[in-house]
C-alpha cells in the first residue's frame, strides 16, 4: 500500500505553487485591482488605533533593518519627488499647520530652549 503522506505538500510549496500560477495568468492591472479592493474592505474593518499600531511595527522592523544612510537616501528621494509636484504655497501650508501643532503641543520654555540650541549651534559654525 503506498504512503499518502509522503504525496502531500506543505502550505508553504502550496502557496508558491499557486502563486506562480497565478502570476502566470494576470497583470499588474489585476493585481492593481485586487489590491484596491483587498484595500477598501480592510479600511471598512479596523479604526485608526489598527493603522497606528502596524505602521508602528513597520517602522520598527524597518528600523532593525536599516541604517542612517538608508533613511537619509530615501528622504533625499521623497523630498525631489515632493518638490517636482508642489509649489511654494504648498511648502507654505503644510509650514503652517506643522507650526500651529507644534504651538499647540508646546510652552514658551521649549522655545527658549530649542532657541538657544539653534543659537549655539551657530556659534559652534561661525568659529570653525
Amino acid at each position: 500500500m503506498a504512503d499518502n503522506k509522503s504525496k502531500t505538500m506543505s502550505t508553504e510549496e502550496a502557496g508558491r505553487k499557486g502563486g506562480e500560477a497565478t502570476a502566470k495568468n494576470h497583470d499588474k492591472d489585476f493585481y492593481q485591482d485586487i489590491g484596491q479592493k483587498g484595500g477598501e474592505a480592510t479600511a471598512k474593518n479596523h479604526d485608526k488605533e489598527f493603522y497606528q499600531e502596524i505602521g508602528q511595527k513597520g517602522g520598527e522592523a524597518t528600523a532593525k533593518n536599516h541604517d542612517k544612510d538608508f533613511y537619509q537616501d530615501i528622504g533625499q528621494k521623497g523630498g525631489e519627488a515632493t518638490a517636482e509636484n508642489h509649489d511654494k504655497e504648498f511648502y507654505q501650508r503644510i509650514g503652517e499647520k506643522g507650526g500651529e501643532a507644534t504651538s499647540k503641543n508646546h510652552d514658551k520654555e521649549f522655545y527658549q530652549e530649542i532657541g538657544e540650541k539653534g543659537g549655539e549651534a551657530r556659534s559652534r559654525q561661525n568659529n570653525d
